[in-house]
This record gives structure tokens, sequence and C-alpha cells, in this order.
């Protein structure tokens, strides 16, 4: 383009041509190798259908080394024809005229009105959209025979994906009448879908009766409602002193657990005239909602505060996504709370939140009720900036003996602001009331919300978990926990933890472990999955987390690796993911094992729960069926209906508007973070 802007201002196309080939080739000192044709030279070759310079020229090859890409037909193929499209059981003829810069088709509905069939040819890849008067079927494929066989996949009117051919009619005055032949409609085995609406357009305005909660994939029309239901004859996992109990039965109602054991009565357990839903589940298992005590899902606008060392005044809770789809996905996989946690690009982090994936609520009805506040911490190569580039030098710390320093430097500060205040108080006490009426009083300290935040963690009032890997990093934040007067709630990833367990008991911290992760970074080189067993095994309270959206969805697998590596019981390896993440975020009196009185957090298995073919075929949160198998397959084919009502509606749009009103629509992609995700996404 610029070159032969400079050919039309008068520059001659020989020099062009050498500013592009044998002048560059000089320059590099490669004259003898490229840059023109010639015996004994590097076969670089461009093979045009014109004037390299001229408008309208196009490559047809481009040959590397002697090997030749080809980049238009050299000899373009001719669609001219009618041919017998089938699609599934039906017929279309279309027919197909022009030129191969403008191809244009057409097929005809009852021997007299003709639609227009949009055609593109690129290469041998036709591209074309049938409109049909259930919606347009959109097919493409290659062309095969010099155009006499065509072949490829589409879409239907209704989103399927189906195979289609077309064969050119050999004798056009042959051809059948171009019309569409109907094939008798099947039974459908896909569960149906009335209560799923979708968008119609009216002339007074538009109908809302397709809106559903959450507003995105996989809502549903109304809000879902607590349930009473009556599970019964199921291996029933209660984490509990009862154990495993054969052939037992849950009851459910008003969100919570009203009994859990054998030959249960409703009638006699509730309200008169309540009768609960029966579920029968010989032959499954049921436990606890599975806990995740490390999640970094279901937030928008980043996880990482990267340039300070502090961010303790941040609270998570604030950016809480209750539309993120990693939260049904996750309940697809039996999780139904976890702990929100911000990054770990700093020593001290933000505040988290504790949710419930109460599926199709509003962000604030997500956190967990009453739960105890906490902190995330971190330690190790990410705050300390080891591998962040070299325009990350500035930051302090860039030290792990600066790391130290940070959380003494914060929390002495913290002390001192904490006495600040009581020094206030006690010098208001004292103070005459018609001097504090008068303005004369003391003056109060001023607010630090960062300050605030640590004093909490000083008196006890919050809680902290935080990153970690390397033996020397826990030793050291336990020794400066222990000199400041507070305890560490939980150390998560812990991947050494095993050479500190007996300290980490003794002090009182909680290990929050990766079940087998190892090698993907220096400073985990010495993690072993024997890690979770042998802090098990040291008295500590221990828990698998994910840390990532996907592998939440195998919790329960990730608790069996407790029992492979180690051989904890099956018992003690599923409170893995169910009663010991709660206990570690202080939420065990309400959710993590089934007993009567707690929370009916509940998930239903097709088979042993840590067995690698379990599926969660029912989870419930606080009574509330947030996943059902067969309501899943209603939704996908719900979607599937109306992704084909949307993309036919755009397409069309996009053909009223023409060129001109065409806009290429802005797709905003659902992060997916991690500790160390950094992102700039508030711009």
């Amino acid at each position: 383009g610029n070159v032969r802007k400079a050919v039309d201002a008068g520059l001659s196309e020989t020099e062009a041509l050498r500013a592009l080939t044998s002048t560059p080739a000089s320059w590099l000192g490669l004259s003898e190798q490229l840059g023109s044709l010639k015996q004994g030279r590097v076969a670089n070759v461009l093979v045009t259908d014109g004037p390299l310079f001229a408008q309208g020229t196009h490559i047809v090859e481009h040959w590397v080394a002697g090997q030749a890409t080809p980049m238009r037909d050299r000899h373009p193929l001719d669609l001219t024809g009618t041919y017998n499209v089938n699609v599934e059981d039906s017929v279309y003829a279309v027919e197909v005229k022009g030129e191969p810069s403008a191809w244009k088709a057409s097929w005809t509905v009852n021997d007299s009105t003709d639609k227009k069939v949009l055609l593109t040819l690129d290469n041998r890849t036709v591209v074309f959209r049938i409109p049909t008067a259930d919606g347009p079927i959109r097919l493409t494929g290659n062309v095969w025979m010099e155009s006499r066989i065509w072949e490829g996949s589409g879409q239907t009117a209704d989103g399927r994906w189906v195979d289609w051919s077309a064969i050119r009619n050999a004798d056009e005055d042959s051809a059948p009448d171009a019309q569409e032949v109907e094939a008798e409609e099947e039974a459908s085995d896909v569960a149906e879908v009335p209560e799923l609406e979708t968008l119609d357009e009216e002339e007074d305005g538009l109908d809302l009766s397709g809106v559903v909660y959450p507003f995105t994939a996989y809502g549903t029309p109304d809000r879902l409602e607590a349930e009473t239901v009556w599970i019964r004859n199921a291996t029933v996992w209660t984490c509990e002193e009862e154990g495993v109990l054969d052939g037992a039965d849950v009851l459910v109602h008003e969100g919570k657990l009203v009994a859990v054991g054998t030959q249960l009565n409703p009638s006699e357990l509730l309200p008169a005239g309540v009768v609960p839903v029966e579920l029968d589940a010989k032959g499954k298992h049921v436990t606890p909602g599975v806990i995740d005590e490390h999640t970094h899902i279901a937030v928008d606008r980043g996880v990482n505060e990267g340039t300070q060392a502090s961010s303790a005044e941040v609270w998570i809770g604030h950016s809480v996504n209750s539309e993120d789809v990693n939260m049904y996905r996750q309940l697809a996989g039996g999780v139904t709370c976890a702990q929100i946690l911000h990054g770990s690009a700093n020593p001290i982090g933000g505040q988290s939140a504790i949710v419930k994936f109460r599926w199709g609520s509003e962000p604030r009805e997500l956190l967990f009720e009453d739960a105890v506040p906490f902190i995330k911490f971190a330690l190790g190569e990410n705050v300390k900036q080891s591998n962040w580039g070299d325009g990350y030098r500035s930051r302090f710390p860039q030290t792990r003996m600066g790391v130290e320093q940070v959380y003494y430097d914060h929390f002495i500060r913290a002390r001192e602001y904490g006495m600040a205040q009581l020094e206030h108080l006690a010098a208001l006490r004292s103070a005459k009331r018609k001097d504090i009426r008068e303005g004369r009083g003391p003056l109060e300290p001023r607010v630090d919300l960062e300050l605030e935040t640590l004093l909490q963690i000083l008196r006890e009032e919050r809680f902290v978990t935080c990153h970690s890997y390397r033996q020397d990093e826990i030793n050291m934040l336990m020794h400066v926990a222990d000199s400041l007067g507070f305890r560490l709630n939980t150390f998560t990833h812990i991947l050494e933890g095993y050479k500190v367990a007996d300290k980490m008991a003794e002090h009182g911290a909680g290990g929050s472990s990766f079940s087998d992760w190892w090698a993907y970074k220096y400073e985990v080189k010495d993690a072993i999955p024997y890690n979770g067993a042998v802090l098990h095994n040291q008295g500590v309270v221990t828990a698998f987390n994910s840390d990532d959206a996907e592998m939440a969805r195998r919790l329960n697998q990730e608790a069996a690796k407790a029992y492979k590596y180690g051989r904890v019981p099956e018992e003690e390896a599923l409170k893995f993911v169910t009663l010991n993440p709660a206990k570690l975020l202080h939420i065990d009196h309400r959710t993590g094992s089934l007993k009567a009185g707690k929370d009916a957090d509940v998930v239903v298995w097709s088979d042993h729960p840590l067995s690698v073919n379990a599926k969660a075929e029912q989870t419930f949160v606080d009574g509330v069926r947030c996943f059902d198998k067969d309501r899943d397959l209603a939704l996908r084919e719900a979607m599937r209906l109306e992704r084909a009502r949307l993309t036919a509606k755009m397409y069309d749009a996009g053909q009223a508007s023409g060129a001109a009103g065409q806009k290429r629509p802005s797709e905003r992609i659902q992060s997916h973070y991690h500790c160390d995700t950094l992102t700039d996404e508030n711009r």
C-alpha cells in the first residue's frame, strides 16, 4: 500500500522493487543468496496475477525456499450451475450464477418465489446461508471435483450442528423443481424446556419474560427457592462422629438439615402439612458440600494491587461477580462455598470474602452471613517481584529479608495506631464535657483504613491466610506473629509444610495445601504429594484448595489423593475438602458436615465421592437445588436455541443496514485469575 503510493507519486517500479528486495539483501550482506532471481539464489518468489504495484493485483503464490504457499487459485473455480443441497432430510435446489468476484445464488420456493442465498468462495472454501421459513441455515464446506461436489458442516435454524453435501446437476434441464423436501419430524429425546422462554420483540416494546437469574448462561426464568427434600436410601458421608451411614436418609427443610440417619419419618420431623420431595438415592452417595478455601473466581477487575506492599484497606467483597459462570460449573462439581482471595503481588494483600454459591442471587447475597473476616498475606517470589522483569525494581521489598521487615513495620505502626486510639479515649474520659461540646476537647487520631485492618489482626478480630511455599519463610512469619502476639490462621499452598508441620501445630496454624503440585516454579522444587498426609498426621487442620477455576470442579478427586499418597483414611480424606476448610474459615458451626441444625449444603453423587467416576447429580446450597443434572441438560438445549435465534437476528440486522451500518461486536471475556495475575482492567 505505502510503496504503491510512492510509485503513484513518481518512484519507478524498478526502484520500488529494489527497495523491497535487493537493497535490504545488500544491507544484510546476503546479496549472494537473496534479493534477486538468479541461478543459485534461494528460491523465494512471488507469483501475482498482474503487475506487482498495480491496483487490483493479487498474490497468487508465495514461494519460500522452494516451497509454494497458494494464496489464490490460479484457475478460479466455476460454480455456475444448480446444486441439490442436502441438509439432514431436506433438499434445497440452489442456483449459482455470476463470476468469481461476485457469485450470486438463489433458491426457489413453490416454483415461483426466488430467495437470495448469500454465498462466498475463498480458494476452495464455500460459505453460504439459505433462508428458510424456520430461520437461516448456515453452511461451510469444501469444493471438490471442479465444483461437482460440495460438502462440509453447518448449523440449522435451531442451532444444531449437522453435516451437509451438495451435488451439481449434470443436466440442467433435468434439475428437479427448486423446492424444499421436508422430512417427518422425529421425536426428540432432548429434555423439554417449555419453561425457558426467549426475548420476543412486540409492537409496543420488548417482552422481558426471557430475563433469567442470573442474567447469563445457565440462568433460570425464576429465582431458585429452597425445597423440602427427603433424600432416601443413600450412602451418607456425615463427616461427623457417625461416619459413613449405609441406606441412610437426609431430610432438608427451610434451608437447614432437619435430620440425618436411617429410617427417618418426615411426618414426625416436619411441620404439619409439609410434604417433602422424595429423592431416591439408592446406589448413590451423599456428602456435605465441597468448600474451597482459596479461589479467585466470582470477582471482577483483577485480584492484585502491585504498586504497594500493603493493600490491607481493600475488600474483595466489593468486586464480587454473581454472574461468573465458573460458580455454576463448580456447583456441577459439588462446590457450595469458597473464600475469594486477592492475589499474591504484595506481602499484605486485601480482605477476603467468604461466599456461598447461591446461583441466581445478587452479589451481596452470596456473602456468607456473619463470617469472621480474613485477609490475604503472601510470601516468596511474587511479593519480592522476582520474575516481574527489569521494570519492577523500585518497590520495596525486593528480598525475602525485606518481606520480614514489611510485616514488622506495618504491625508496629498498627500497634502504635491502636495505642493512640486508647490514649484518645482516655483523654476523652478525663476531659470536661463543656470543653468537648465547645470543640476544645482532645483531637481524635486520623482514621487509617489500612492500619485499622491490621489492628484487627492484633486484636484477633481478623484472621490471616498466607500464600506460602518455603519452610524458612513459613518459620519467619510464625516468629513475627509470635513476637507481636497474634496467631496465623492458615498457610495456604504450604508445599514445604511437611518440613515444619510440628512447628505449625505448636503455633496453631492450619494448612490449606495443593494436593500434588510441584516443579511449576523454582521455589516449589521440594514439594511432595505426601505433604497433606504429613500435615494431617502431625495434628495440623489440613485442607486441599484449588486456586484455579478448573481444578475446583474436581476437588473431590483432589481429596482422594490424600488417600493415594499417605493412606489418609477415606472419611478423613473427604474432610480435606469439606469439614476441614470449614474449620479453617471458622464456619464449621454452619457447614462442612451433615448434622441436624446445620445449613443444608448437600451433594448427591453418582458414585463413591473419591472416585474419578463420581459426578455431582444434585447440589444443594441452603436447601436450594442450585445444580441438577436434568435441569442442566434442559438449560443447554435452551441456550442452543437462543444462540441460534440471536445469531440469525444479528445477521439479518447486519444485512439490512449494509456495510456502513455494521459494527464489529466487542467482547469482554471473563478472566481466569490466579495468585500471580496482574491486569489493568479499569482503563
